[in-house]
């Protein structure tokens, strides 16, 4: 058995958060020092090709502190992909996730540290509350119920990407090919032995949340699509009803004719069945259109991100 210290990886990905940069390494630091007697710490960052100074803030920094690694994208990746892009930079036997704008206190890594030691292999943040509007909020509430719902395996509900993983559980991630990750759900369906810990959720103290109402649709119909058959299963079942109920109606047409055969022909009824038999199969080749999309674009093999630039990291570490 041996006394090495383990290796704690705290990945946070960056986009326009000049104004948290510093704030956020200065209690990166201080938990540095606070657990220096039970793991060491690295910090890895990706920067999805902000547009201020955080690239530079984060040169500055890593110069100062080799604790610090960080990647730049040649573009904006997308939130998940940045995420997934930097587990695959991180070298610790643990990687813990969060945001820069430190609405998820990065000192709950001493407890999520002590729920990995005692065997779990995913720790995650449950939200008791968080500081938004109530229609946002309640827009989240139904978005996590319903991808919960219809997702084939469970996905814990008020959860986001504040979690602690195991190394394990990155090797299982790199082998999953996906050109849409939603990680929550990935994270999920891999089984492993997982744990929540609840917290309260802090407001952003610097720049603005890049999670509109727009941007949370998006990332709700990825979820539902990467993980679930139920649309596909629905248009089907609709699809059915749909047949059922036009033979129901020809039959009842055809013998409302015989018994009353004065009675006219329907323009209107016609019309109105030609254009909702139209629109539904319009609704059912857009679904049946997302999934193709997934598949096309994972057999287009894109990498998850472009490093354009990386600090601490040799060339020969890059894995993208």
């Amino acid at each position: 058995m041996t006394d090495k210290k383990p290796l704690i990886s705290i990945s946070i990905p960056v986009l326009n958060e000049e104004g948290n940069i510093e704030n956020l390494y200065k209690r990166l630091d201080a938990l540095g020092r606070k657990m220096q007697d039970r793991c060491d710490l690295e910090f890895v960052f990706s920067d999805n090709h902000s547009s201020d100074n955080t690239w530079q803030m984060l040169s500055e920094l890593a110069k100062q502190d080799p604790r610090i690694k960080a990647i730049r994208f040649s573009k904006n990746f997308g939130f998940q992909r940045s995420i997934l892009a930097n587990y695959m930079h991180t070298s610790g036997d643990a990687v813990m996730q969060i945001d820069a704008d430190l609405q998820d206190p990065p000192e709950l890594l001493e407890t999520f540290f002590e729920q990995w030691q005692n065997g779990n292999q995913v720790v995650y943040g449950i939200r008791k509350k968080r500081p938004e509007n109530f229609f946002l909020h309640s827009f989240r509430k139904l978005g996590y119920w319903a991808i919960d719902r219809i997702s084939e395996h469970p996905i814990p509900r008020d959860v986001g990407d504040f979690r602690l993983i195991d190394r394990k559980v990155i090797q299982a991630l790199s082998q999953i090919k996906t050109a849409n990750p939603y990680l929550r759900g990935m994270i999920a369906g891999l089984g492993f032995k997982q744990s929540g810990v609840p917290y309260d959720r802090d407001a952003r103290v610097a720049g603005e949340s890049k999670f509109n109402v727009y941007r949370l649709l998006r990332l709700g119909l990825t979820a539902v699509f990467n993980h679930s058959t139920v649309p596909l299963r629905a248009a089907s079942f609709l699809g059915g009803i749909i047949l059922a109920t036009s033979m129901v109606g020809a039959l009842y047409y055809v013998s409302l004719k015989l018994l009353y055969p004065e009675i006219p022909q329907g323009l209107a009824s016609i019309h109105i069945l030609v254009l909702f038999g139209i629109g539904l199969n319009s609704f059912l080749l857009g679904i049946i259109g997302e999934y193709l999309l997934r598949i096309y674009l994972v057999l287009r093999a894109e990498p998850v991100a472009i490093v354009a630039q990386s600090l601490n990291i040799k060339s020969s570490e890059l894995k993208l």
